[in-house]
């Protein structure tokens, strides 16, 4: 169809099935933020937000220039005794552009295909403004305020040469390098946001020339978006170049006058508020997000909570985001204890998926692009289970249920894809016979397990299925079993 900039007209593009199907991205954080590479460890962004100085206290290494610019805050500390109190955040730019030249894209995306994404989203443009490609708009605030090499370009040729889609997050409200004050609390994280027609033209156009130039399938903006906007003039635009495309939910607008009434509320009140705004919607419409219905009722295609999963399906699709340690952006002080394992890292995608979510994994580069190596490690070993599994993944949806137990307390998840379901029991069982709780299958049922050949014996014992599996020597974190046809 052919799309209008009107709320009606774009609220009927429907989640196209690629989407659906691909259930695993990946996230890249990447910028001038890579250089220090430095947040607080030891705590994530859950527990942080929860914190009266979950601001000078953010884990989030992308997040720099900001604690940088709080009195006191671990960041400022860092940052004086390691780099003096004359330099500056703009300093890291020429380290940066030094950087950047011996980073490998190929080898990059190479990784990313072998983890099994089926899709990459690159910031674009992060909160501290700095740009990752040539744009004909540069920053009206700073000159030279970019990066000397077109990271977006290269990764997105890349990407596109390995079969995978492509994505562009950019942060729409937020830009550091438009406003110099700092986001010390929940008041000024509303607030801060940049409401000048130099900007909004500024961010605008941004929009437009990222889809021309290099056709994302995915639009990611984030906290955001400038009032005095209309959203479905770039919705209209980019779904009638791209029909196929997915647009994100964190384009929310804050006018003037609902920010003079958030600095004047409690902080309590406005964390409670946040909690309210953010909670799913049982069903894919258009809805308000926010404080109060001056923050706007916008169309979007998936929902993206952050750190966190839902507990049950939710029909409304959604992409869960977070990275593999509790930063985004690269963190050199991080180590194991602060990282998912990769055990961990297989479970939540299942789990992700059973509920209809996709998981957006980021990964935060070094300032030469090279990826670490315990994040490395977690994605070839995600790469590696899904060689065997990936049918129980991929195209799959949420089945009658997502979640079971075997009758030792196993964990148990459910896909299915047509006349299969498959059973995702989350730990390598200690031996050769599993009970599944509450399921039945019929007495025609073929039963496999992936990975290896033979059909399996198995016999529905009252409400509950027992199978017996083969010898299991890999160290895998789950099994799944293939079932045809599904109960019903």
């Amino acid at each position: 169809m052919k799309y209008t900039p009107d709320l009606d007209s774009v609220s009927k593009h429907a989640v196209p099935d690629w989407y659906h199907d691909a259930k695993f991205g990946i996230f890249i954080h990447w910028g001038l933020y890579s250089v220090p590479a430095f947040a607080v460890t030891g705590i994530d962004y859950v527990e942080s937000r929860e914190k009266d100085d979950h601001r000078s206290h953010n884990p989030y290494a992308e997040w720099y220039l900001n604690t940088l610019r709080i009195s006191g805050s671990p960041t400022q500390k860092y940052h004086t005794e390691t780099y003096g109190e004359d330099f500056t955040y703009d300093d890291f730019i020429p380290i940066f552009n030094e950087e950047v030249k011996k980073w490998n894209p190929e080898e990059m995306v190479g990784l990313f295909k072998k983890a099994g994404a089926k899709y990459v989203v690159l910031v674009t443009k992060h909160h501290d403004g700095f740009l990752l490609w040539p744009s004909k708009h540069p920053n009206l605030k700073k000159k030279n305020y970019i990066a000397s090499r077109d990271i977006v370009g290269d990764l997105t040729k890349e990407v596109k040469n390995a079969g995978l889609e492509m994505g562009f997050y950019y942060s729409g409200a937020l830009d550091w390098s438009f406003n110099p004050d700092p986001i010390s609390d929940t008041a000024s994280f509303l607030t801060n946001g940049v409401t000048t027609p130099e900007y909004i033209e500024y961010a605008n156009n941004h929009f437009y020339e990222l889809i021309d130039l290099y056709k994302p399938i995915i639009l990611w903006n984030d906290i955001g978006y400038p009032p005095n906007t209309n959203l479905n003039e770039i919705f209209a635009y980019f779904y009638n170049k791209f029909p196929e495309g997915v647009i994100n939910n964190r384009w929310y607008q804050i006018d003037d006058k609902m920010r003079e009434l958030i600095k004047t509320l409690p902080e309590e009140i406005l964390k409670k508020a946040i909690k309210q705004a953010v909670k799913p919607v049982e069903k894919k419409k258009s809805r308000t997000a926010g404080l109060a219905s001056s923050a706007g009722n916008f169309h979007y295609d998936f929902l993206t909570p952050e750190y966190q999963n839902y507990d049950k399906i939710i029909e409304t699709k959604w992409e869960t985001t977070r990275g593999i340690g509790n930063s985004f952006g690269y963190n050199k002080f991080e180590n194991e204890e602060d990282y998912l394992s990769p055990e961990e890292v297989v479970r939540m995608l299942i789990d992700i998926v059973s509920k209809n979510g996709n998981l957006l994994l980021n990964v935060g580069p070094m300032a030469d692009g090279t990826i670490p190596e315990i994040q490395k490690k977690c994605l070839l070993s995600l790469g590696r289970w899904l060689e065997v599994n990936g049918e129980a993944i991929y195209g799959t949806r949420p089945w009658i249920r997502a979640d079971g137990q075997t009758a030792d307390k196993i964990d148990v998840r459910f896909t299915q894809k047509e006349n299969t379901l498959y059973v995702h029991v989350l730990q390598r069982p200690k031996i050769n016979e599993i009970i599944i709780q509450n399921l039945n299958i019929s007495e025609d049922s073929a039963l496999k397990l992936l990975g290896y050949q033979e059909e399996l014996n198995w016999n529905n014992d009252g409400q509950n299925l027992k199978i017996l599996t083969p010898e299991i020597t890999s160290d895998t974190p789950a099994i799944v079993f293939k079932i045809t046809p599904k109960p019903i």
